[in-house]
């Protein structure tokens, strides 16, 4: 069956205009323009838009879909079976909250007593959730799926004393860091602090701390849009000043 960019918008629920911008932009081409001038879409593009749709509504970027579906590596299958991992996650997610919303309307009413990690559980794989939906593909990529594995496992299995010192690490980090950059020396004591700090706060996530890693991820804050933005966004230059600080302090320098 072939479709108009309206009927095909109709179909899919989405704006006639978002249509034509992925056929700008190159993600998701027509499969014919007719006589009439108008964009004719087939069963190909209709699979493509749902793969496309897909990978939205995980939260990944318009540029980073268009690299992996335009790709002639794309492998349709895979990417359903990736999908289907990662909505089973996403309903995992939701469960534990809707768990924990009742656990703790039944102990406000006297019926029941929460522990502590019940209080959290759902809060922690919501944390793994959004690091998946916004750093995922790129983390498993660069490091492999059994680390990232190893790294959630890690995450669920904290303790409410362990998830509080996170918290407490990344806000050292922030403030640290911020009183170094105003020093302007990534060599100097206060950077070096901060470097520690990363490390310290790395090593709740990772299985096992490297220097070589602890490197890569300082470099990756820099090439990477959404790490820098993050890092970035009280100081401009903070992460490139982040990442030699780090450099120093595993002696890459």
């Amino acid at each position: 069956m072939e479709y108009t960019v309206q009927k095909l918008g109709l179909l899919a629920g989405v704006s006639t205009r978002t249509l034509r911008y992925y056929d700008e932009i190159g993600i998701l081409k027509p499969a014919r323009i007719n006589s009439s001038g108008y964009r004719i879409y087939g069963l190909s593009e209709v699979d493509r838009l749902q793969q496309i749709l897909f990978y939205r509504e995980l939260g990944v970027s318009l540029e980073e879909i268009k690299e992996m579906v335009t790709s002639p590596a794309f492998d349709a299958d895979q990417a359903l079976r990736k999908h289907r991992k990662r909505l089973l996650e996403k309903r995992e997610q939701l469960n534990l909250l809707i768990a924990n919303v009742d656990l703790t309307l039944a102990e406000r009413k006297g019926t029941i007593t929460m522990s502590d990690k019940q209080k959290f559980e759902g809060f922690k794989q919501k944390l793994i959730d959004h690091n998946e939906q916004q750093y995922g593909v790129e983390i498993r990529a660069k490091y492999g799926a059994d680390q990232v594995d190893m790294s959630n496992k890690k995450i669920k299995n904290m303790n409410e004393k362990e998830y509080a010192e996170i918290e407490r690490l990344a806000e050292n980090i922030h403030s640290t860091l911020a009183k170094a950059f105003a020093a302007g020396d990534p060599a100097g004591d206060l950077a070096q602090k901060a470097a520690d700090l990363h490390r310290q706060w790395l090593s709740y996530y990772w299985d096992s701390y490297s220097k070589e890693a602890h490197a890569g991820v300082a470099q990756m804050y820099v090439e990477d849009e959404r790490f820098k933005a993050y890092y970035d966004k009280d100081q401009p230059g903070i992460a490139e000043f982040l990442r030699d600080a780090v450099v120093i302090f595993t002696g890459g320098n």
